[in-house]
């Protein structure tokens, strides 16, 4: 630990503005700034101040015994340190490799959950490394990059100083990256989409394939359920699909997918609307993107992912054939990771189906092409070389 750090530390809130605060010790005083976490992470009760004579051997054992470090040396070597711990904790204990070896592999669902249980402590032991910021999303730090513009994006105006994990910090820099150069999309013409924050960047393009190859029951309009970054409309639209309605929950999404719509100059044929799942009325195409995964989601971005119950699965099939026109289909994008996770079963999905009174018309496949798919360290990778993602076109019985 570095000889200036000093134990104390913790958390209150402002009960009527709703905000939390992390208290720390520093200089013989006590001291206390707002704290941000996309996530809902809680500030952190135990906090040190530490500097670039901190360890990185110190600095992952108080990440693991739950104290955190907010930084007052030079930025990059935050950075450096912050990839110190996150190669700690990828190793794997040697008594836990014998133990593997010994008992073999947990069933696919046990994994999955294991993985998931060693991500979140993952994810919690690296964001103990904080950084202060001052108001106006200035960090007050040596080598600290100009952050004013992610950080305006996710959180709005900064009156005040504030504390906010690295990693967090990192996935706001990576986000407004993204943002700013966009992913492009062959079948738009390579033209790209812009993520916001929160927002699942369609870095995965099979699927877009999917729909983008798919036959059209109509050109007269269509229903993009849960839109995200508003890809899918924007394809539909460009293959001559006269109007389209692209609905989403989440603001962020919203505001994404008007923006990505605006840029493709295509505001006059996509209308992007607030909504649950489905717009009123019927449509003679209705197209959905559901998470793949039912879990539950630990952050904004993994919303796209997991899906507590199959929720927004269970209730885009429910809901279809009431806003199906009678010759109409129902397009679902999903992937069959989840089968071979043993999270879901492919009886369980037909079944679903069938009680929403809708029957299979054809069904488009396709494998992913994305590296963790034929990543062989990859937890997971015996599920994800099997995995294959397709469309079901459905229409009510």
């Amino acid at each position: 630990m570095s000889e200036t750090a000093r134990r104390g530390g913790g958390y209150g809130a402002d009960e009527q503005a709703g905000i939390l605060i992390i208290e720390w010790s520093e200089d013989g005083a006590e001291r206390s700034a707002r704290w941000r976490s996309e996530n809902r992470t809680p500030p952190p009760r135990r906090v040190v101040v530490a500097d670039d004579r901190m360890r990185a051997d110190d600095a992952y054992r108080l990440a693991c015994e739950g104290t955190a470090l907010l930084w007052r040396g030079d930025f990059q070597n935050a950075r450096q340190l912050l990839s110190a711990m996150a190669r700690r904790a990828d190793r794997t204990p040697r008594r836990k490799r014998r133990a593997r070896g010994k008992a073999g592999d947990p069933p696919p669902a046990q994994r999955f959950h294991l993985h998931r249980q060693a991500q979140g402590q993952r994810a919690r032991v690296l964001g103990m490394l904080l950084i202060p910021v001052d108001a106006g999303h200035v960090i007050p730090l040596r080598r600290a990059p100009d952050v004013r513009d992610a950080c305006q994006e996710v959180y709005g105006p900064a009156e005040e100083p504030y504390v906010v994990s690295l990693r967090e910090l990192q996935g706001l820099i990576g986000a407004h990256e993204w943002r700013t150069k966009g992913v492009p999309i062959p079948a738009l013409g390579g033209e790209r989409i812009h993520p916001h924050y929160g927002v699942f960047s369609p870095v995965r393009g099979e699927y877009i394939d999917l729909v983008a190859r798919a036959p059209l029951p109509s050109a007269e309009l269509a229903y993009d359920i849960g839109t995200g970054t508003g890809v899918l409309a924007a394809v539909l639209a460009r293959r001559g699909v006269a109007r389209v309605v692209a609905t989403d929950a989440d603001p962020r999404a919203l505001a994404c997918a008007r923006e990505n719509v605006d840029r493709l100059n295509l505001s006059d044929r996509i209308e992007v609307v607030q909504a649950d799942l489905f717009p009123p009325g019927r449509a003679p195409l209705v197209v959905c993107n559901p998470p793949w995964l039912p879990a539950r989601p630990t952050s904004p971005l993994e919303h796209a992912v997991y899906d507590p119950g199959s929720a927004m699965l269970r209730g885009f099939l429910a809901g279809l054939p009431a806003h199906l026109t009678p010759d109409g289909e129902g397009w679902l994008i999903l992937s069959d990771l989840a089968e071979h996770l043993e999270l879901r079963t492919r009886t369980e999905l037909l079944d679903a189906f069938a009680e929403a009174g809708l029957t299979v018309v054809d069904r488009l496949d396709t494998k992913p092409t994305h590296p963790r798919a034929t990543a062989s360290d990859d937890p997971l990778h015996a599920a994800r070389a099997a995995e294959t993602t397709s469309l079901w076109r459905l229409s009510p019985a």
